[in-house]
């Protein structure tokens, strides 16, 4: 069994984001909110968490002061990345924000180490003691001496089914659950394959051209305070967010509502576009999800509320966005849809608060 790791949240004492900053940013950086939204088929409540569209696989999830950016990439249209041996992709938008823009981050969650998720501005800019939680690849790829001259020194690799605590860390009790309650999010890896399985998975395994990819399940709550002083290794779940990560839909998808035990997803973020390698001209294999992918997993995952992204922001994209609006339209899914553009936010209500 593996042992519950631990990571300590604490917005009043933050690491700076980046290298050539003397101190993060203040929390008083507003994000430029063109639009928002809550769940499509109404709440009473009040939105306490939200997400924040970038663009691409390019997110911000806040609660309690905590801000989690997952798969950073902040090219511009026009920019290239490259995707793998002789594949490049260029960028088509702009993000919602630039990297230097952001409010003061916590944490970074990293599905996977490409440039389109996580880009050599990025990768360059970063400071190298920014807490990162990635995949097992990824941490080797940020973390090695031997190919770095300048290594991160904070990565926190999760495999599938791993799972790291993200304890808050508050002077002030404004945002405590309850008597001897704290705010946490417990991060677990989730399945994906990048790849489809067969002859070509079998050939990747030895190229290794396209990387490993984790999909994640981030369970926002409540743990009890410890009086000994132990970490506590579970949460009071009051929101449940599954990402899918750049995945195909895989037989090892099927394992994440059964590990779950039926328990309710409140949100999917899921990652569309029908990426083709090398591109649409020549789409000879295909690693993301196209629109009847996309609706499979919601019928999979029966989630509340599902937000697509990563579907438009690269030449390589092959199923448009519009394919899964008359898709989700078709099999009666439209009032659990929520279609963001890059800098519009969806909020919602963490129970338990």
């Amino acid at each position: 069994m593996t042992t519950m790791r631990h990571l300590h949240l604490d917005s009043t004492k933050r690491q700076p984001l980046l290298k050539d900053q003397a101190a993060p940013n203040e929390d008083t950086t507003a994000l430029p909110v063109k639009r928002a939204f809550t769940d499509p088929r109404g709440s009473k409540d009040n939105g306490d968490a939200s997400v924040y569209f970038i663009g691409t696989a390019t997110t911000l999830i806040e609660w309690c002061g905590i801000r989690i950016l997952t798969d950073p990439n902040f090219l511009h249209a026009g920019d290239h990345v490259h995707l793998g041996p002789g594949v490049t992709a260029q960028r088509k938008t702009n993000p919602a924000v630039d990297l230097h823009e952001l409010p003061a981050i916590d944490c970074i969650l990293l599905s996977h180490y490409h440039e389109d998720h996580f880009d050599q501005l990025v990768e360059k800019s970063l400071s190298r003691t920014f807490d990162i939680i990635t995949t097992p690849h990824a941490k080797e790829c940020l973390t090695s001496g031997e190919s770095k001259e300048d290594p991160f020194q904070s990565v926190h690799d999760l495999d599938f089914f791993e799972s790291m605590m993200l304890h808050i860390d508050r002077k002030d009790s404004s945002h405590a659950g309850g008597y001897g309650k704290v705010p946490a999010i417990k991060v677990t890896g989730m399945p994906g394959k990048h790849v489809p399985p067969g002859p070509l998975s079998m050939a990747n395994d030895l190229l290794q051209a396209v990387p490993p990819t984790n999909g994640w399940l981030l369970e926002l709550g409540y743990t009890f305070e410890a009086p000994t002083g132990d970490d506590p290794e579970s949460v009071d779940v009051g929101f449940r967010i599954y990402i899918s990560g750049d995945t195909l839909f895989v037989d090892e998808l099927q394992g994440i509502p059964k590990r779950l035990r039926h328990e309710k997803i409140d949100l999917m973020l899921v990652h569309l576009g029908g990426t083709t390698i090398p591109g649409p001209s020549l789409p000879l294999i295909m690693v993301t999800m196209d629109a009847d992918q996309g609706v499979k997993l919601m019928e999979l995952m029966n989630p509340d509320v599902t937000i697509p992204i990563h579907y438009d922001d690269y030449n390589v994209f092959l199923s448009p966005l519009s394919d899964f609006k008359k898709k989700v339209d078709e099999e009666g899914w439209s009032e659990r849809v929520v279609y963001l553009d890059r800098g519009e936010q969806y909020r919602f209500k963490v129970r338990g608060a």
